[in-house]
């Protein structure tokens, strides 16, 4: 990418995240926005609509994951109904017999409200996931809740439960630190390159950079033997990482390609043809505003498929 199209596409995700924060632009976007063509990245709002597509994902031979949207719950009694949603969509995929597990933000699950409250609620939907054969991986959010999802994540781990992983974000300085930290446990992480807006005093502002540590990060995984889910769509990154591990003669159970519903649909398609493990992160809700958000800021472009879908409705 050229050093004028990274910057105006730098400004362009600043200003989408901004605009997250509207009001207006979010009651507009609730009115509109599956009409819009939100659908194309979200798989309905209710779990029976999320069912169909994960479905026909494992029908066409990926694998998936599903996310209840949702985030920053500070009542109590809302974690807790979110916490036995999860418990639902668990014995839901289990009696469709669907190729699928979850991921969950640990804010859906009271975080911001009492760290203890997030530990039992995620703790309960892991061991639910157990019961029934199933894995839970925890979402990670802004950089503010970075020390207390790895703290819950660790603890989750020294109490004897193996099903669940987390992720570490490639933009932050401190994630090849996280990950030397976590690599004793042998854990399960995606790696994401990062999708809030953080001050460059945490993060790498230049996306170059944040390439760069992405790929050190899973390479540094993978040598220290945690399984990698590798979530991007940059092909450029993925070659190089799939170079890596034939180079290391690294078995294709060590890694998975995660990529997101509706986004690269030919990619995915691809992937799976070469015979990689592809997983489809496919969430479901109403309150998917802030996820489509930090969708449009990840790929700017995606914004123009919004426009020409008003245009043409």
């Amino acid at each position: 990418m050229s050093g004028a199209r990274a910057t105006v596409d730098a400004a362009l995700r600043k200003a989408i995240l901004l605009a997250a924060a509207s009001g207006g632009l979010r009651r507009f976007v609730d009115r509109y926005g599956m009409r819009l063509g939100a659908g194309r990245f979200v798989a309905g709002e209710t779990l029976d609509e999320c069912v169909d597509v994960l479905r026909s994902l494992n029908e066409r031979g990926f694998h998936a994951n599903t996310t209840i949207l949702g985030e920053s719950v500070v009542d109590e009694a809302e974690a807790r109904r979110a916490a036995g949603a999860y418990e639902h969509v668990l014995e839901r995929l289990a009696a469709e017999r669907l190729r699928a597990n979850v991921a969950l933000k640990l804010t859906h699950l009271g975080l911001e409200l009492d760290e203890e409250l997030a530990y039992e609620n995620v703790a309960r939907v892991v061991d639910r996931a157990a019961a029934l054969g199933n894995f839970v991986r925890i979402d990670m959010e802004h950089s503010t809740v970075v020390d207390a999802t790895l703290r819950l994540y660790r603890r989750l781990r020294a109490d004897g439960r193996d099903n669940v992983g987390t992720v570490l974000q490639s933009y932050l300085y401190r994630s090849e630190e996280d990950l030397r930290t976590l690599l004793p446990l042998q854990p399960n992480l995606r790696f994401v390159k990062g999708a809030y807006l953080e001050p460059p005093s945490v993060a790498y502002p230049d996306k170059r950079d944040v390439d760069e540590a992405f790929v050190r990060l899973v390479e540094a995984a993978l040598d220290g033997g945690a399984y990698a889910a590798v979530a991007t769509h940059d092909e450029r990154l993925i070659e190089r990482i799939l170079a890596f591990a034939r180079g290391r003669r690294l078995g294709r159970d060590r890694f998975e390609l995660q990529l997101l519903y509706g986004v690269r649909p030919r990619l995915q398609r691809d992937l799976l043809d070469r015979g990689f493990k592809v997983l489809i992160a496919t969430p479901y809700g109403p309150e998917w505003y802030p996820y489509l958000m930090r969708r449009l800021a990840e790929r700017p472009a995606n914004v123009l498929f919004l426009v020409r879908s008003l245009l043409a409705g």
